[in-house]
């Protein structure tokens, strides 16, 4: 495999509780040729004392300071402005790896000529108790696929930016990732799916994410505010996106032990 530089960003606010455990699975990747930029968005508890302890022990970890709170979307974005990486990866502070993560999207993006890959993830809880089923991604997804549902987690993403250069995520409370792979997706034909799933992904008992009902100003206003649509439009991907969200999450999942 060519030796690429991959660059991983990670917001941090209060992830005390959970960093080392990401961090862990980052150092465990079969792949590393890697840099860990973390920006800590004003955190009040021990993350920066953990990121910069385990900083002094791998200069590959670089940590980004907020002075004040600017919320993940703008935390990525300063993420993505400093990484010297020809491929970015987005890894969120409570979410975890498999150890081939890395190596299995770069080798798709490399042997097929994708730039823009996602996997499918196994859903546990926050003590990483199985909760729902494993959500397998479709093959490939186009812009109007995203705009209908988004099967793509942010921790499960890999970019190639050689062509299509560095994307930034809009100044929105929450649904940033939604609009950064709309965005992407506007220069690239497909996201492609990994069907294994390489990702862990926590589902927060106070993730606003589970509560499709308080998520819907959110996702009005990108349809409206960030992608321009005509109110009918909106109206009628708002429906699909509501009756696809309720699908995700509880129709045909089952839970399972691991």
């Amino acid at each position: 495999m060519e030796r690429h530089l991959i660059s991983i960003i990670t917001p941090v606010h209060n992830s005390a509780q959970f960093i080392e455990a990401t961090i862990e699975t980052v150092l465990k990747q079969t792949y590393s040729h890697w840099e860990m930029i973390l920006i800590d968005d004003c955190s009040e508890d021990g993350s920066v004392a953990i990121i910069e302890k385990l900083a002094k022990k791998d200069r590959r970890f670089k940590l980004i300071k907020n002075l004040e709170k600017s919320g993940a979307g703008i935390a990525r974005n300063k993420g993505i402005s400093v990484a010297k990486g020809t491929f970015i990866t987005f890894l969120d502070s409570d979410d975890l790896w498999f150890p081939n993560f890395l190596a299995t999207s770069l080798n798709t993006c490399l042997v097929n000529n994708y730039e823009f890959v996602f996997s499918s993830y196994e859903r546990r809880d926050e003590g990483l108790n199985s909760l729902i089923s494993d959500f397998i991604v479709p093959q490939k997804v186009t812009y109007k696929d995203v705009l209908k549902s988004c099967p793509i987690l942010c921790s499960s993403t890999f970019i190639d930016i050689r062509r299509i250069g560095k994307h930034y995520m809009p100044d929105l409370k929450k649904r940033q990732d939604w609009c950064f792979f709309l965005s992407v997706l506007k220069e690239v034909e497909y996201a492609y799916g990994i069907i294994e799933p390489m990702v862990i992904y926590r589902m927060r008992k106070d993730s606003i994410s589970r509560n499709k009902l308080k998520l819907i100003p959110y996702v009005w206003k990108v349809y409206r505010d960030v992608e321009k649509l005509s109110f009918v439009r909106s109206f009628y991907l708002l429906y699909l996106w509501s009756l696809n969200g309720f699908k995700k999450y509880y129709v045909n999942t089952r839970i399972v032990e691991k």
